[in-house]
């Protein structure tokens, strides 16, 4: 995802340090090439051998170190950057950036680097709410560089509160946000649906499917990686929330219809994937369960067609695509779905192929339109959800 990008990582004086070899081996997985600053003091928290052995990258700590390739390794390191990250930041880190002071390897490459910069403060609750260490955050802020709110917790002095440095998950998806996707979806907003809806029964029991939202999930992902402004209408997963996205939870199909209709009105694409129950249990007298001969009857009805609601209603411009997933004559259903519900596209994929349907990591769909049939080999459902912004950004 990451090749052929540059990740700067600088690490200050700060227990939390050790965290961020957990961060430089994951950037490393996706390809990206990490070089990384440190303070001297934070040589006593973690070793620079360790960052040296996971970037394949000499660790940059002394400023008149003579053994790199480059002439000024400071602005070498700032220029090829696509982004910087400071996590660990220290407070004192934060105070001389803020003000402009360049007195270190890691303050002097800060200042001379004009991509996004971003820093996760981490200290003692006391130190982080001191109203010197704020103004010193907000002025950065207003610079330009981007402040990670650090988490509440217990901290490695015994205090609980604020100064905890996020997770190194936490901190990579802002990298990913930063650079993993160019911003060709910037100025959109973006619906996405995703996961089981549940029909409740009686107060125990319910209808629902085997749908996990991990499609969804990857679909609205990718939209807000590329620039989007995206709403993700989630019913019953166990996924975890996605980074920078408005996360509407529901549980039933009129759960995600109404989200659904609130969310659309001024939305450019709305892209269903979720598997919604297309019955739920009818109202029955005195609200008890039918049954007959011992045995439980339940009288169903239709849920709302959310779909073929938005289908009937779309504005000029507004893109839409739907999932269609089939057992049999998955082309000529899917087909009859896109023509009945009015839909620009429609992703179709058969559960009975290997590698695809509830559960998976990968999937094998077909991209249906009026004037193309797209047939995608198996994939990641991270790579599905590029190739199918990629046609709908063709096709708007």
């Amino acid at each position: 995802m990451l090749k052929g990008k540059n990740v700067l990582l600088g690490v200050t004086g700060s227990i939390a340090a050790y965290k961020i070899a957990s961060l430089a081996s994951a950037l490393k997985k996706l390809h990206c090439n990490v070089d990384v600053i440190m303070t001297k003091n934070a040589t006593n928290f973690i070793n620079p051998i360790t960052f040296e052995t996971l970037t394949g990258n000499k660790c940059i700590v002394d400023t008149f170190d003579r053994n790199f390739e480059f002439n000024v390794e400071h602005v070498s390191l700032a220029k090829k950057a696509d982004v910087v990250l400071v996590a660990p930041a220290s407070a004192n880190f934060i105070g001389k950036a803020a003000c402009g002071i360049a007195d270190d390897m890691l303050t002097t490459t800060f200042m001379a680097c004009k991509c996004k910069k971003i820093i996760a403060p981490a200290m003692n609750t006391n130190m982080y709410t001191n109203p010197i260490v704020q103004d010193n955050m907000k002025r950065l802020e207003e610079y330009g560089v981007e402040v990670i709110k650090p988490a509440s917790g217990y901290l490695a002095c015994g205090d609980i509160g604020e100064g905890k440095m996020p997770e190194p998950e936490v901190l990579l998806s802002y990298i990913l946000r930063e650079v993993a996707y160019e911003k060709d979806m910037t100025g959109l907003k973006v619906v996405v649906t995703a996961g089981a809806t549940r029909e409740a029964i009686d107060p125990v029991r319910y209808i629902t499917n085997h749908s996990t939202g991990k499609m969804g999930y990857a679909v609205a992902e990718n939209a807000m990686l590329r620039g989007a402004d995206v709403t993700l209408v989630t019913g019953q997963t166990a996924l975890s929330d996605v980074p920078f996205v408005k996360m509407v939870k529901i549980v039933s199909a009129k759960d995600m219809y109404e989200a659904v209709m609130d969310a659309a009105q001024d939305a450019d694409i709305v892209v269903k994937a979720a598997a919604v129950a297309d019955y739920r249990p009818a109202v029955v007298a005195d609200n008890k369960i039918k049954k007959k001969d011992g045995d439980m009857s339940i009288a169903l009805v239709r849920t709302t067609d959310i779909l073929g609601t938005l289908g009937a209603n779309k504005r000029t411009g507004q893109f839409l695509c739907g999932f269609s997933m089939e057992t049999e004559n998955m082309l000529e259903n899917s087909k009859g779905k896109l023509e009945r519900k009015n839909l620009d596209m429609i992703v179709a994929n058969n559960v009975k192929v290997a590698g695809a349907g509830f559960g998976t990591d990968t999937n094998v769909v077909t991209i249906i339109t009026k004037d193309e049939v797209k047939e995608l080999e198996i994939m990641s459902k991270d790579d599905v959800a590029k190739v199918l912004f990629d046609c709908i950004l063709e096709r708007r």
